[in-house]
């Protein structure tokens, strides 16, 4: 059984014993937390697709770690003009293990 869940602005496609990085989320390691936007529930041949979200649908994870992601470079230039800005920005980010996978 597969689901995809959306949580922080995108979309994931989750099964039970995947490991995925999403926008940090308020848990401490170790907790449980809950998706309940489902937008897709699969098992085999059958597919439920919400309209927009799968009624009854969820999906269990557990919170394994925080932590950042790699750095990113941002560079305004202009030549000539004696003008060069840099900044970087490494975004936050919880690792979660997905547990459980229900739907309607």
């Amino acid at each position: 059984m597969y689901a995809v869940i959306a949580t922080g602005g995108k979309q994931y496609r989750v099964e039970p014993g995947s490991v995925l990085r999403v926008e940090k989320l308020e848990a401490e390691p170790g907790a449980t937390v809950e998706f309940d936007q489902v937008l897709l529930v699969g098992e085999g041949g059958k597919i439920t697709v919400g309209t927009p979200l799968v009624r009854g649908g969820k999906v269990v994870a557990r919170v394994e770690s925080h932590g950042k992601g790699r750095k990113v470079d941002i560079i305004k230039f202009r030549r000539r003009k004696h003008y060069m800005r840099h900044k970087g920005h490494r975004q936050m980010y919880t690792q979660v293990k997905v547990t459980d996978v229900s739907g309607a």
